[in-house]
């Protein structure tokens, strides 16, 4: 265990393996045992330079562990079952034959997919790996991505032969574990420089049996910033292999419609993700990646990218396609901006637009030490020329050089934006030569002085915003040199009269010292690779803040009205960025809310206030979720967004901390959030279960897991840890036989033909709902009794020629929402299950897989059907019909069968659920047989080809007919009830469209008066 500022290293214990986030790379390494089973090895984690890197978690016992490798002879060192694949030669040196067998049983990568739903600028997304061991002999299969630095992992789960092995997030362990007796302390990663900026590396390998599939699922999440008038969304496509099934998906859901749009070539290289906009010079327009398909509507668009393997080689042989960048932007609201609402939580998006640029006073303190000798000189001085070139009249400016010694271009003073000026500046910029050391705290003082010095003076109207741009590529060398001082020392300089913007240049920059200089200082802090054009950067990161337009902004809201607000109060706001601020209501039924900003734009004060109506804002944004069908839960991304603001927060507060008991308290509050919405960050570490293959290439029952909660309570300055004991283990089948299930007649398939059994009056009723394509279908509605609630979605197709309708229309999307013991959602479609609770699951549905939490219980038999269990007493089957050769009246859909009910209440209701617990009955007619007296008093009872039935106090005509169900394996006689079921069910069908998939509220006719 490595301990740090920002996190700890990894654990390893009893066969489990603890996945940590840290400020430096982990490094996992393992110990050498002979060719046996062997125990459970420790890994052992080291630090190196950089961001946030995730790493190499091994998920697995290896059935051989190679021990060294100049050991080994060739005769027994490798399995017969791979001899007939290599080309043996018998003296090959033993390296030459481990390089062949790691490449000849490496697991086949079928399948790799990106998946990211982007609302109102957050995005969350999920990354699927199928990889499939051809091999009789168990092998590694390793998953390897790279996320966005400023993104959080929500969720990593591995699936091997129909196992799940969830991840779990838990509290980070302050202290390392000692290796209890007998242990292996195993072999130091060896440290390596992460020259990526802005991203971080997601590394996992599992032992995958042989002729066994496995899959990785890596779900995290992102607010976007707007830098330069655009929000840059940056999806890694690097499997490392050429895939057969690549496949890229990106649906954007905006409330403001898209104005602009972009998809740019694959960056390839070492060229970070998020590492900001550049502005370049318009070119013509740039070519799209091939296979790219774009569908834009005013409020949604979809991103499509799907290279075959032969795309996939033009592009690069070695499977790392590079980055898929998308570039769009919104039309902005006038006044206090955008306000989004959904359940109980709100987000405040202010960007304004069209305002006078506020002039700014700018201090250029740059390194020139020996260590920026060549061309990162070289690029500075022409980002600096070209810098010039954008300063403004009104604007002032002066520049220090440091080294060992400190220079300043014009002393004491700031000088303005003239002519003169700026000839004399390019010559101050060209004469520098770098040489010495780094005195980073002496040039901190320096410029801190020029602002005193001229602020001070009488003649100068502070109305400006006032600007430290500081660069270095090292740390401090010369003069002060520790870092508690030089930050203490800046910050008592700076009085909040200006505010430090840092440039970390290559590998060597003190990149921590460089991001609290910037935080304590209302600044930010960039960081430039090694290898990246530094010139082209630094003047990207000058753009984003060379054109202030607000200083001093205060948010308000009305009192009372919301809490746990996130932050509120900015030093400035430069042209083409923009606040993002959120929050909870205090009360979810407020008509309205008061939202005011006050600003400082030069030398005038901004005041701009607007009511807010929450009600109308709500239901706008659930129209636009449904109407995009964005696949999530719709409250669902206003709380986590303020969960991932709220942790952010918390974090700077933590390392903005003046004392070890405030830094504690902010530490406690920024864990508990992190555990709350299940966040991997500098607090929290993951935990995988370890999968063990055994000698007959199986993995145990034993193995599988279901995934323990993990909370922390907070008393004062203790803490105590409070773990849920988890249920019973799921049984997880591997590769099981398809069987058929045994379930009720009630069901809503095909077309969708709805079939209702009446056990208690023994009859069987059928009808059709004939709804438009969009409409979402409340099939169960319990949610205020046993909390269950089920909604289905249509898709629309062509009718067959020569029928009578016009169109056919088939369930796309069934979503199950419980709310007991927690609140969870299922969605399910032909190809893929989500399940979003205290986990986010997402399961292709070509598995066959058995996840288990909390009493919830869903089961995937591959490309057959879903099996969704409550508590053990309501169970629901849905049926997946995939078409390989389709028709054009046909579409991949579902079908919707109740299997039991016990557990939902007498109130139930919906569109099936109505008449779980009702009575019916069928009116008999009295027919005289040939021969018999006329008088009627013998005949027989007879029901007819059309009868009438009887159900509460409603007459139905009905009419005998015969459906089949279950993918035609069972026909059904029934009788059927015409006009979209009019008089059978309560009201009419139109009372059962909800507004989103994921409604629960009750409908006019949605409680059972049974």
């Amino acid at each position: 265990m490595l301990a740090g500022e920002l996190g700890v290293g990894a654990l390893s214990e009893g066969g489990r393996v603890v996945l940590l986030m840290s400020g430096s790379v982990l490094h996992l390494s393992a110990p050498m045992f002979p060719v046996k089973i062997c125990p459970a090895p420790i890994y052992h984690c080291e630090h190196t330079d950089g961001k946030m890197i995730i790493c190499g978690l091994l998920l697995s016992f290896t059935l051989l562990v190679w021990g060294n490798y100049e050991d080994v002879h060739l005769e027994d060192g490798i399995p017969s079952d791979l001899e007939s694949g290599l080309d043996f030669v018998p003296r090959r040196d033993p390296r030459q034959v481990k390089v062949l067998v790691s490449k000849e049983t490496k697991p086949h990568i079928q399948e790799f997919s990106v998946k990211t739903t982007i609302i109102s600028r957050y995005a969350f997304t999920a990354v699927s790996c199928t990889l499939f061991n051809r091999h009789a002999a168990a092998s590694e299969g390793v998953f390897q991505t790279r996320i966005p630095a400023d993104a959080y992992i929500s969720n990593f789960t591995v699936v091997i032969g129909g196992q799940v092995y969830p991840s779990e997030v838990r509290p980070k362990e302050k202290k390392a574990r000692k290796p209890k007796e007998g242990e292996s302390r195993g072999r130091r990663g060896e440290r390596k420089e992460n020259s990526e900026v802005g991203v971080e590396v997601f590394r996992a390998a599992a032992s995958v049996p042989g002729k066994t599939s496995a899959v990785f699922l890596l779900t995290y999440e992102q607010l976007l910033q707007r830098r330069l008038g655009r929000y840059e969304h940056v999806s890694s496509l690097r499997p490392l292999q050429l895939v057969s099934r690549l496949s890229l998906d990106v649906i954007i859901v905006e409330r403001a419609p898209i104005t602009s749009l972009e998809v740019l070539p694959l960056r390839s290289g070492k060229a970070g993700l998020g590492t900001g906009v550049v502005r370049t010079q318009a070119t013509a327009k740039p070519t799209l990646p091939v296979s790219t398909v774009i569908k834009q509507e005013k409020n949604v668009c979809r991103i499509t990218f799907t290279p075959n393997i032969v795309q996939q080689a033009k592009i690069a042989t070695n499977g790392i396609l590079g980055d898929f960048i998308i570039r769009y932007d919104v039309e902005r609201e006038l006044g206090i901006g955008d306000v989004q609402v959904l359940n109980g939580h709100f987000v405040h998006y202010f960007a304004p637009e069209d305002l006078p640029v506020v002039p700014k006073n700018v201090v250029f303190v740059i390194d020139t030490s020996a260590s920026m000798i060549g061309t990162k000189i070289r690029q500075t001085k022409e980002a600096l020329f070209t810098i010039l070139k954008d300063l403004r009249p009104n604007d002032h400016f002066n520049f220090i050089s440091f080294s060992n010694r400190i220079k300043v271009w014009k002393p004491g003073q700031l000088v303005p934006v003239t002519p003169e000026n700026i000839r004399d500046a390019k010559k101050f910029i060209y004469s520098i030569m770098p040489t010495g050391g780094t005195d980073i705290n002496g040039a901190l003082q320096m410029g801190s002085a020029l602002f005193s010095n001229y602020l001070s003076n009488e003649g100068v109207r502070d109305n400006g915003v006032s600007l430290i741009i500081f660069l270095t590529d090292g740390r401090p060398t010369v003069g002060e040199l520790q870092h508690p001082r030089i930050l203490s020392n800046a910050k008592a300089a700076a009085q909040e009269k200006f505010c430090v913007f840092t440039i970390g240049l290559g590998k060597d920059a003190d990149q921590r010292l460089l991001e609290r200089l910037a935080l304590d200082n209302c600044g930010i802090t960039r960081r430039i690779p090694e290898e990246a054009n530094a010139g082209a950067m630094l003047k990207g990161f000058y753009d984003e803040i060379g054109t202030p337009l607000l200083s001093d902004i205060r948010v308000a809201y009305s009192k009372d009205a919301v809490e746990h607000v996130t932050q509120h109060l900015f030093p400035n706001y430069f042209n083409g960025s923009e606040i993002v601020i959120a929050g909870k209501l205090t009360n979810q039924s407020t008509e309205s809310l008061h939202v005011q900003v006050q600003a400082n734009s030069g030398d005038k004060s901004v005041v701009l206030e607007s009511d807010v109506p929450l009600q109308e804002s709500e239901k706008e944004m659930e129209r636009r979720l449904a109407a995009a069908d964005a696949g999530l839960p719709v409250g669902g991304y206003t709380e986590r967004l303020w969960g991932f603001l709220s942790v952010k927060d918390a974090l700077r507060s933590r390392l903005r901390s003046q004392s070890s008991r405030e830094r504690d308290e902010r530490s406690r509050q920024a864990a508990n959030l992190s555990l709350a919405y299940n966040f991997l960050t500098p607090l929290t570490s993951m935990a995988v279960e370890t999968p063990r293959v055994l000698f007959d290439n199986t993995l145990p029952d034993s193995a599988v897991v279901t995934s323990s909660g993990l909370s922390e309570a907070v008393d004062g300055d203790k803490s105590q840890r409070h773990v849920r004991k988890p249920g019973p283990p799921g049984k997880l089948m591997q590769r099981p036989a398809k069987k058929s299930i045994t379930i009720s007649k009630t069901s809503a398939d095909g077309d969708p033909h709805f079939v209702v059994e009446f056990p208690l009056s023994k009859l069987t009723v059928c009808f059709n709902i004939n709804g438009e394509p969009g409409d979402i279908l409340r099939l169960v509605s319990d949610h205020t009794r046993s909390g269950v609630t089920v909604n289905g979605k249509l898709i629309g197709a062509p009718a067959p020629s020569g029928g009578h309708k016009q169109q056919r229309t088939y369930f796309s999307t069934i979503t199950v929402v419980v709310d007991r013991p927690r609140r969870g959602y299922i969605e399910i479609t032909p190809r893929k299950v989500i399940l979003d609770g205290r986990d986010r699951l997402v399961l292709p549905c070509h598995t066959t897989v058995t996840v288990e939490s909390d009493g919830l219980v869903v089961a995937i038999a591959s490309r057959s059907n879903v099996t969704v269990t409550v508590q053990g007493t309501i169970s629901f089957v849905i049926l997946i019909h995939q078409y390989k050769n389709p028709a054009p009246y046909q579409r991949d859909h579902l079908g919707f069968y109740i299997s039991n009910s016990k557990g939902l209440s007498k109130n139930s209701h919906g569109l099936l659920g109505q008449f779980l617990y009702q009575e019916v009955g069928l009116v008999a007619e009295t027919l005289m047989l040939p021969g018999l007296p006329a008088n009627g008093t013998s005949g027989a009872l007879l029901y007819g080809p059309s009868s009438t039935l009887k159900i509460k106090d409603r007459a139905v005509a009905v009419v005998k007919k015969t459906r089949k169900i279950y993918n035609g394996r069972h026909k059904v006689d029934c009788w059927f009830v015409r006009n979209n079921a009019a008089k059978l069910i309560d009201g009419r069908y139109q009372d059962y469209v909800v507004p989103h998939l994921f409604e629960t509220a009750e409908s006019p006719h949605g409680r059972n008066t049974v």
